[in-house]
């Protein structure tokens, strides 16, 4: 069964390439670029350091983003302080915690 994003009628944007609506051509790399494994591992560390440094600011502001989702507030002034102290994986995972995973019919 052949769907949309099959037939490129629905663009999944970061995979497919496109052209802009004034015609200019879309930048492409010339190469992939990969970090190297010192740079995946100084990455990680510092996510942990973070996390480590924050640990009692990042567990307050997890835990008022879980709030005013289960309330069904406006979490953006709520998460954009919380990305001051948690990584992207803390947020989400207090977010699958309080709503579960999102799944987009495809």
């Amino acid at each position: 069964m052949r769907t949309l994003k099959h037939t490129d009628e629905y663009p999944i944007i970061g995979v497919n390439t496109f052209l802009s609506s004034k015609g200019s051509p879309t930048i492409l790399p010339k190469e992939v670029i990969r970090a190297t494994e010192e740079e995946k591992e100084a990455q990680i560390a510092t996510v942990e350091n973070v996390q480590q440094a924050y640990a009692e600011e990042g567990k307050a502001a997890l835990r008022k983003l879980q709030e005013a989702a289960i309330r069904n507030e406006n979490m953006f002034a709520v998460l954009m302080e919380a990305t001051k102290y948690c990584s992207l994986g803390q947020l989400t995972a207090a977010m699958f915690e309080v709503g579960g995973q999102y799944r987009r019919n495809m």
